[in-house]
């Protein structure tokens, strides 16, 4: 995290929810940016597409900034496409319809986001 303690990496695609909610509620965006890929897109804001660990960074700050409280949502079973790619999803408390996520088993053995589709509805009868 920013005060020079080491932080903690995604040991299994699973973590990434965890740590997500931890490093946001500590208010470290520099940690929740280190659970995204350096080339990682993320469809937030709504409507809008965010691209690049560096601008993932920069809204997680702006949203962070107005000291939002995160639940942990349980998550749905994880989909592997062989050992490296998996899909996680949780749905949320919140009612926002679903979240999705593609993950990527980094040279070091931790998981990161790579495609971060934080919330969409999913469509009504």
């Amino acid at each position: 995290m920013s005060d020079g303690r080491t932080t903690e990496k995604a040991a299994t695609p699973e973590d990434i929810t965890r740590l997500f909610v931890e490093f946001s509620n500590a208010g470290a965006a520099d940690a929740v940016a280190s659970l995204y890929h350096p080339d990682a897109v993320m469809a937030y804001p709504p409507g809008e597409v965010t691209r690049g660990r560096a601008a993932i960074r920069e809204l997680w700050a702006s949203v962070l900034a107005h000291n939002p409280t995160f639940v942990p949502e349980e998550p749905l079973p994880t989909l592997y496409f062989g050992d490296d790619l998996a899909l996680t999803s949780t749905p949320p408390r919140d009612g926002a319809g679903a979240r999705a996520q593609v993950v990527a088993r980094q040279d070091d053995g931790s998981w990161v986001r790579i495609i971060d589709q934080p919330e969409f509805q999913t469509p009504t009868s």
